[in-house]
């Protein structure tokens, strides 16, 4: 059994620490202190730290065990201080203690507890920076200095089930162009129509392919801005359509698709968020059958969109209670979450 108590400490001391992302400098001190002074060398690029096993092997699997410890900024809702700790009748309260410092001081906990164990793989520890907002300082800037991950476990709030899949998310600006003239007379083209015609299409278009686990395709347009004046016919109409995607395209292939179905000129803010699948009869999965942990697709995303290698996500808490008012994770969840985790990790056949 693992000792939960410094772990809980850990995170009770991280929700006491602002770490907004772009802003997580003063979490990324603990969580590097925090392993330092277990005798645990560590090895920090930004405001990301990571660790490998003691006894770490050349030609061994690696499985990387990840989790982020920036958060977004408090809602108006709360009633509490964002930043005080406080346990009361069995939940400790503070901003990112559901999202996601519970999981991650879980897999600190585990990858402590297995650091100079014998495993018949290589443990790697990620506290990574700028999930929240999918920053190009967080995850994406430190895989490449890893020795290469053969599997992951993501830890983000799911009840400690399996998240075999995850929805993709691809942002596309629209330009739809038209010619301006006065309303008063029948001259111009106007934008707005066109762009209308194009968000019909949009609102109604229905992806052949639909996933077991994660559904179809599904695009929203969330933003439209038109015209300068009400006797102006605008010349000019841009929206913006948020598309998540599931495992069977990838963000290239939708966005083609879409294209080559609309008159207006779409601009992808990128396409870096692909959608992610692991195999049902994967190693990890399998350990997560055989202790009766149940698995399903996420319409959430995560970092394990960034991740090349086959990827888990799992961890601590309820996602419901994510970037809420008054956040919360129960002291219990955090104890059966690294119990959960511990007989995961020393039950893989990888």
């Amino acid at each position: 059994m693992i000792d939960c108590q410094p772990f809980i400490q850990l995170l009770k001391d991280l929700i006491a620490q602002p770490s907004f992302s772009r802003e997580e400098d003063k979490t990324a001190d603990l969580i590097q202190q925090f392993l330092e002074n277990r005798d645990i060398p560590t090895v920090r690029k930004g405001n990301n730290i990571w660790a490998k096993s003691k006894n770490y092997t050349e030609g061994l699997p690696n499985l990387l065990l990840n989790s982020h410890h920036d958060t977004v900024k408090p809602v108006a809702g709360w009633t509490r201080n964002p930043f005080s700790p406080d346990v009361v009748d069995g939940k400790l309260y503070g901003l990112g203690s559901n999202d996601a410092g519970a999981s991650l001081v879980s897999l600190i906990a585990n990858f402590c507890y297995f650091y100079d164990k014998s495993l018949p793989f290589n443990l790697l520890v990620l506290a990574s920076a700028e999930e929240e907002i999918s920053g190009k300082n967080g995850v994406e800037t430190i895989l490449p200095d890893l020795p290469p991950p053969s599997v992951g476990i993501v830890g983000e709030p799911t009840q400690m089930q399996m998240a075999v899949a995850e929805k993709g998310l691809m942002v596309v600006d629209g330009i739809a162009r038209g010619k301006a003239g006065h309303a008063a007379r029948n001259e111009g083209v106007n934008a707005i129509y066109k762009a209308l015609q194009d968000i019909e299409m949009i609102r109604q278009y229905d992806f052949e392919k639909k996933s077991d686990f994660l559904g179809a395709v599904k695009m929203s347009v969330t933003q439209i801005q038109a015209g300068t004046q009400h006797n102006v016919v605008p010349d000019e109409c841009r929206f913006v359509i948020d598309i998540r995607t599931n495992e069977c395209y990838s963000n290239r292939e939708v966005y083609d698709i879409i294209q080559a179905h609309v008159k207006s000129e779409l601009l992808p803010r990128s396409f870096r968020l692909n959608s992610s699948k692991i195999a049902l009869n994967h190693p990890l999965v399998l350990r997560g059958l055989e202790l009766g942990l149940s698995y399903y697709g996420s319409p959430t995303l995560s970092d394990q969109a960034l991740m090349s290698f086959p990827t888990l996500k799992m961890g601590v808490g309820d996602s419901a209670r994510s970037h809420t008012a008054d956040e919360y994770i129960y002291i219990k969840e955090i104890e059966e979450g690294i119990e959960t985790y511990r007989q995961m990790i020393g039950g893989i056949k990888l």
